[in-house]
């Protein structure tokens, strides 16, 4: 898998996370105990730190980076859907980044905080916890609630993807 530092920073990823060996992990990047991240993601820790909690999934395709005024947090037991881009925001623990999004610098998404499939959350924005926002740009989905076990199965599911793939992924070519 392509984990490369950057001059003298290097990922520090925990034993137990899976990272696919597609997917690019650059710099100053650390990932969490039983978190995962899928074929063709990058995290680049360039300009400042990425910080990936544990038992969260970072899929296919998604691009988490940072700036040099703020650092990307990605809390405990977030689902980082496919196509995701993160850059230089605050993601709270238990939250929802569904496939597509944007969540833009200095944005900040409450815990259990929803961000529906293709929002862009605007720069500096904040998500209250437990709430959803949809659209562009993202809008407080009005009487919607987020119930606080929306995501068990998504965490509980790429958990135990990251271990069945840790096991018996081989490559043929």
């Amino acid at each position: 898998m392509p984990i490369y530092a950057l001059g003298a920073v290097e990922p520090d990823i925990h034993p137990d996370a899976y990272v696919h060996p597609d997917a690019v992990v650059i710099g100053d990047v650390r990932i969490g105990a039983e978190s995962s991240v899928w074929p063709t993601a990058v995290l680049r820790g360039d300009d400042g730190h990425i910080v990936v909690g544990a038992r969260t999934s970072i899929q296919d395709g998604s691009i988490i980076h940072t700036t040099v005024q703020r650092p990307t947090i990605i809390g405990d037991e977030v689902t980082v859907g496919h196509n995701v881009h993160i850059e230089a925001a605050t993601i709270g623990t238990r939250a929802l980044i569904a496939s597509g999004s944007v969540v833009l610098n200095g944005a900040e998404i409450g815990e259990g905080g929803v961000v529906a499939a293709g929002a862009v959350v605007s720069p500096n924005a904040v998500v209250e916890p437990w709430t959803m926002v949809l659209g562009i740009p993202a809008q407080v989905r009005r009487g919607h609630t987020v119930p606080a076990n929306a995501t068990d199965y998504a965490v509980a599911s790429y958990v135990e993807r990251g271990k069945r793939f840790r096991a018996e992924l081989r490559r043929l070519s």
